[in-house]
């Protein structure tokens, strides 16, 4: 065993430390701490080590109130306290933004916190049948492994779902399809809780009975998806009221099909939309560009204001559901959508001269958008990676002429490494 000096954190929440020049990545450790480890897989330029051992704890360090920690991958962050946490995602926006994309905001922006646990309204859990074990296994993925972990609860899911993991287990063992089904996809709404099962074969007929009553049961609406995200189907009840979450304060209902992209915390949804309406100031007869626009999460918002918003998004499906959003909160008047591909070459320019704009891109980022974009005065650009938000942001800086006026955190996954962030770019002054 060696006794190391964790210096920080790197972006998947493990400690770092420096061994003979080499760096070396360590689960489960925290900065200031000093540790001993073991050293699970060496490769050229960094090591990988598991730790052993803290003699000298940091004092961010809590007991992780989840019995599956260590084990689940779906929290890496549980042994440190929750602002700490925040202040960590924070250095890696503002680390990201200094290294790879040589800029600096003018100001940072106090980090958007929310609730730290029964947070997660979407979901996708792993289902295997584990021969060894007698048993089926519902849960995320084990850390670092395509094992499924042995859970029993989930304290950041809704408390029914996670009541509800130990009855699925038992569910699925008495299906006839119970090795042809990987996967259930949970997806929250206001009114309703939707569980789609990726089904790789149909159903008994005995299946189904048993599907029913498990749906009476529970409470839950049960969907069976036989190929990709728009196979999947109402099973049971087929009366379930509409699934949709709310943005109250825009007087705003957004429905979805479960399958769809929506934000996994509504609470925190909520206030991402509130900071971006601030930073993006919409107003009456503005042309305002919405680029990655989804179901219309930040559209129809902007289009409350007055502000004429056109909406682009790459999945035609989607594009119909976010002008049925338009028409049910009566702001088809407002908004235009349309499906494109926003990674093509050149992608911003067909879209002329918009007064301001959002983006909110997924992991890959948005450069051939920002590369082509015709000279808004101000960008609100969300982002669930700061990598790909720094490469954007040096772009729009040292290419383009804007200015990072200001940039900070949304804690939209607790106990996780995901880093959420919002910036604000305006050209030239």
């Amino acid at each position: 065993m060696t006794e190391l000096l964790i210096e920080s954190l790197d972006q998947e929440g493990r400690g770092v430390a420096r061994l003979e020049g080499k760096a070396v990545f360590v689960d489960g450790a925290l900065p200031g701490e000093t540790v001993s480890i073991s050293v699970r897989k060496r490769k050229a330029s960094y090591d990988l080590a598991q730790l052993v051992e803290v003699h000298q704890a940091s004092p961010s360090r809590v007991v992780p109130q989840c019995v599956h920690f260590g084990v689940c991958g779906g929290c890496s962050m549980q042994h440190l306290e929750v602002r700490a946490q925040v202040a960590v995602k924070q250095r890696v926006l503002e680390d990201c933004l200094a290294r790879i994309g040589k800029v600096r905001a003018e100001t940072l922006l106090s980090p958007i916190v929310g609730p730290s646990w029964l947070y997660r309204h979407r979901a996708r859990l792993s289902v295997r049948l584990v021969r060894k074990k007698g048993a089926v296994l519902v849960g995320f993925h084990e850390r670092s492994s395509s094992f499924v972990a042995e859970m029993g609860s989930c304290l950041v899911l809704p408390q029914s779902v996670s009541q509800a993991i130990p009855q699925l287990r038992e569910l699925v063992a008495r299906l006839g399809i119970c090795e042809r089904l990987p996967q259930i996809e949970l997806a929250v709404g206001e009114a309703l809780t939707v569980l789609v099962l990726r089904v790789l074969e149909p159903p008994t007929p005995a299946d189904e009975r048993l599907l029913r009553e498990y749906a009476e049961q529970s409470g839950f609406q049960l969907w069976l998806q036989p190929g990709g995200p728009d196979s999947a189907r109402p099973f049971w009840p087929l009366d379930a009221p509409p699934l949709e979450y709310a943005l109250p304060e825009y007087g705003v209902r957004i429905g979805f099909r479960p399958t769809d992209f929506t934000q996994v915390n509504h609470a925190m949804n909520r206030m991402l939309v509130r900071r971006a309406m601030r930073l993006l100031d919409p107003r009456p007869g503005e042309r305002i560009a919405d680029f990655f626009c989804g179901l219309g999460n930040f559209s129809l918002p902007i289009a409350r204001s007055g502000a004429s918003v056109l909406g682009v998004e790459s999945n035609a499906g989607v594009v119909l559901r976010a002008e049925q959003n338009a028409r049910m909160n009566g702001l088809a008047e407002h908004c235009r959508f349309e499906a494109a591909d926003l990674f093509e070459p050149g992608a911003g320019a067909r879209y002329g001269s918009c007064d301001k704009i959002l983006i909110d891109p997924p992991r890959e980022g948005a450069v051939e958008l920002v590369k082509s974009l015709e000279a808004p005065r101000r960008i609100v650009y969300v982002s669930c990676d700061p990598a790909t938000l720094a490469r954007d942001a040096s772009v729009l800086v040292h290419t383009q002429g804007y200015r990072l006026v200001t940039a900070g955190v949304a804690n939209m996954f607790p106990h996780t490494s995901h880093v959420e962030s919002i910036a604000l770019f305006e050209r030239g002054q």
